[in-house]
């Protein structure tokens, strides 16, 4: 097994950039002052007839009534989109040799055992210790909930369960999906030494008409939306370790697309299929749903995760934190924050048929 990497000075000359490529980050322009007189004195702009609100992102205009885009709409344009936001996984990052050791590899705030009785006892080099597994652990479960995705999709290319357009973007998806294993694998082998494995059992079942695909789209929603969660609350936080921030901002850049993707197509499908599934259809796949964030959230306490961060010495094994850890109200708050986009989206769909117990 790896050993962590730590520096015990500042990072190397060619560290990671404190703020990564991309518009997210560029200074803000100051507005230019005008002259109200000269405005209203303009009689060809007092004649112009009004200007027609522009049409919000993701919907379109026809005969002057806005409605939702269709997924193969949208594909279109997200196509445009990554293939002028295209980049190279080998080139984008300066890893540097080691972290500094000198900030949290994730936002304290985030940490699976924030806010409980046990976070308060441990000082901060033993807060920071444990952010660096436990952001290993999360790139490590996002790293894991990619594959599948990207085996799904690619068993999705040129077939009838996806449009033309859909597909053209689809091989952008799948690319981008790639290059964020690649930068989550390099990171983690480089400064954990592992991978932590995945845990999920996959079992077999029977599925009604739709419904496979529709369980498909909801665990990669599930992935992603929790996933994003993350990245934004850390791709602009300078207290973490630069390289840390720079891998949240680049998977977010992507998945930003891939959600909107993702459930613009999920909309579809579900007005596809519910109306002709029954009612026991709708309840059984709404419990699996709700079992299935459940189990997911589940793997953001991992005890080997713990363990790697010498928790034992100071609280138990990995198994008892991770017990007392979920069954903590301060967590359980953390979970229903973290989920409440993608469980709103899931109740609105028709779903869920009820909040889950996270």
């Amino acid at each position: 097994m790896g050993t962590a990497r730590w520096a015990s000075e500042a990072p190397p000359t060619g560290a990671p950039r404190t703020r990564p490529r991309g518009s997210l980050f560029a200074e803000p322009s100051r507005t230019q002052g005008f002259d109200r007189a000269t405005l209203h004195d303009d009689a060809s702009r007092l004649d112009s007839p009004p200007r027609e609100r522009a049409v919000a992102p993701g919907r379109r205009r026809t005969q002057g009534v806005e409605t939702m885009e269709t997924a193969s709409e949208l594909a279109v344009r997200l196509t445009k989109l990554s293939r002028e936001q295209f980049w190279n996984v080998y080139t984008e990052f300066d890893w540097p040799e080691a972290l500094s050791g000198e900030r949290y590899c994730m936002k304290p705030e985030l940490i699976s055992i924030y806010g409980t009785e046990l976070w308060d006892e441990l000082d901060e080099a033993q807060r920071m210790r444990l952010s660096l597994y436990e952001i290993g652990n999360f790139f490590s479960l996002t790293l894991q909930g990619e594959r599948p995705l990207v085996a799904g999709l690619s068993d999705r290319l040129y077939s009838k369960k996806v449009t033309e357009e859909a597909t053209e973007y689809l091989h952008h998806f799948i690319d981008e999906e790639n290059k964020h294993m690649i930068m989550f694998g390099v990171f983690l082998q480089k400064y954990l030494g592992k991978v932590y494995p995945e845990k999920k059992i996959v079992l077999d079942r029977e599925y009604s008409k739709g419904e496979e695909e529709l369980a498909f789209f909801c665990k990669v929603m599930v992935v992603e939306e929790l996933g994003d969660y993350y990245n934004v609350k850390m791709m602009l936080d300078d207290e973490i370790e630069p390289i840390v921030k720079q891998v949240n901002w680049v998977h977010h850049r992507d998945e930003s697309r891939h959600l909107g993707f993702g459930r613009r197509h999920l909309t579809e499908l579900a007005e596809q299929w519910l109306p002709v599934w029954d009612d026991a259809t709708k309840a059984r796949f709404s419990d699996w749903l709700g079992a299935y964030i459940k189990s997911s959230w589940s793997d953001f306490y991992n005890p080997k995760m713990y363990d790697d961060a010498g928790m034992r010495d100071v609280a138990g094994t990995g198994y008892q934190i991770r017990k007392m850890a979920l069954a903590h109200p301060a967590t359980a708050a953390h979970r229903a924050k973290a989920s409440k986009k993608l469980v709103n989206i899931f109740l609105r769909l028709g779903l869920l048929q009820e909040q889950p117990d996270l």
